[in-house]
């Protein structure tokens, strides 16, 4: 009987619906059979591709615990309670989720379609830049919804306490598979009403919608998008690296920093340092405060040798905990994640592991569903490779002198010997100045410890 009760305590949360716009009946029909034929040879590769970069999949799925909190870039959620339960599925499956693609246009002069085997770094980096944006451009939630969490009658373990939501993908919120049928739009040949996504629908008359697909066409597999994949590449040729090659999360927060120092995102920083004047200097806090440009602080750093040492892993999940931390950019050996959570000793991440078709992010009302995930992926801290680069967001310069204070505080509490790295008051040397200087083309730079 005790057995069956703590069945019954754990909850399947390895997958939920939301919208699916992919859903037969939802766009219009094609009489030609080539198109069966192409969905069928996409759908092939898709597994095929899936069974080769993932492995396969194992009986069972992962569950989360109802009985422990689980957290989630920087907030808790007691999943014993529905209204918690739900806020962690919306929370989850508005993440923003770059996996493998194919048939984008080439990388290089007859240069590889796809990223499958080789780009996984790059997405994970991708993904952790995304959810920046998406909290540097996105408002962090209305008042109703703020009074609403706080109303949540949840007993939350001593020392906890649940964040107020930020924004959500609204498509998200629905549970159903039918759709929005939106009145005035084009009919389908047998003069029925086409139907649309959320995302549709929502862009023409709420703007964060709108901010929302900017954010992911920014992001699309196009040279011309500031932070497609094809941009990255570019700017990892300046340090020796090509399309193919294997790129650590070190040199990845260096292209990041490059990409949004030369995109139109003029009022985000991105910064590889820990010496506090250096950033500061570089958000332009000098010239007042209006001036400030907020702040994407990297900080590759190397938590072991050839194995994580466990004496790392409470300071790991305390710096998950931090309101002000976007994730870590991190994974297995030579296999790369998105860690963005955890529940108790099992890291929660998004896996770009997974080959779809590319998005033509031209055309108009592009669909969004392929951008987010629905799967909830855990792992054990223990699998997790020593090499990862750490992310943090201020907005400004309280949020980053804050930030220096949490992260402080969450490092000195390391059970650890060594903190994974710590904060310096001054100016880094001029002779490697991390903030300005051009990196070296082969050697991932560490907070060594």
């Amino acid at each position: 009987m005790a057995m069956s009760d703590d069945i019954s305590r754990e909850m399947d949360l390895a997958s939920f619906e939301v919208v699916d716009t992919m859903t037969p009946g939802l766009w219009e029909d094609e009489p030609d059979a080539r198109r069966s034929k192409v969905k069928l040879k996409d759908r092939l590769m898709s597994a095929w591709n899936s069974v080769r970069y993932r492995g396969w999949p194992r009986k069972g799925t992962p569950r989360l615990s109802k009985r422990r909190p689980v957290c989630l870039l920087g907030r808790f959620y007691q999943l014993d309670c529905s209204g918690e339960r739900e806020s962690f599925r919306r929370a989850f499956s508005s993440l923003l989720w770059m996996t493998y693609r194919r048939n984008f246009p080439p990388l290089e002069v007859l240069g590889p379609r796809s990223d499958a085997g080789w780009g996984c770094m790059l997405r994970s980096a991708q993904m952790l830049l995304a959810e920046t944006l998406l909290r540097h451009m996105m408002p962090s939630g209305t008042a109703a919804l703020r009074s609403m969490l706080r109303l949540i009658s949840c007993q939350l373990r001593p020392g906890l306490s649940v964040a107020p939501a930020g924004w959500t993908w609204p498509a998200a919120h629905r549970q159903t598979r039918d759709d929005l049928a939106v009145a005035g739009r084009p009919l389908w040949r047998s003069g029925k009403p086409r139907r649309f996504s959320l995302g549709d629908a929502l862009d023409g008359v709420n703007p964060e919608e709108r901010t929302h697909r900017r954010i992911v066409g920014w992001f699309g597999d196009l040279p011309s998008a500031p932070f497609s994949l094809h941009r990255l590449v570019e700017l990892g040729r300046e340090s020796g690296r090509r399309a193919g090659d294997w790129y650590g999360p070190g040199i990845a927060a260096h292209l990041l920093q490059k990409a949004v120092s030369a995109s139109a995102v003029c009022d985000l920083q991105v910064c590889a340092s820990v010496y506090t004047a250096d950033v500061l200097e570089l958000c332009g806090a000098g010239d007042g405060a209006l001036r400030w440009r907020s702040l994407l602080l990297l900080v590759p750093v190397r938590l072991g040798t050839d194995a994580l040492n466990a004496a790392y892993i409470p300071c790991v999940q305390r710096l998950l905990e931090l309101r002000c931390c976007v994730g870590i950019i991190g994974g297995k050996p030579k296999h790369s994640l998105y860690f963005v959570g955890f529940q108790k000793d099992q890291l929660i991440y998004l896996d770009p592991h997974f080959c779809q078709n590319t998005v033509d992010i031209k055309q108009h009302n592009f669909p969004l569903e392929t951008f987010h995930c629905q799967n909830v992926r855990k792992m054990a801290f223990r699998r997790m490779d020593p090499s990862c680069t750490l992310g943090f967001y201020a907005r400004s310069r309280a949020d980053f002198l804050s930030l220096c204070s949490d992260v402080s505080q969450a490092l000195s509490s390391s059970e650890g010997k060594y903190p994974v790295f710590t904060f310096v008051e001054g100016h880094k040397p001029k002779e490697s100045d991390g903030c300005t200087s051009e990196q070296s083309s082969s050697t991932d730079e560490f907070v060594l410890l």
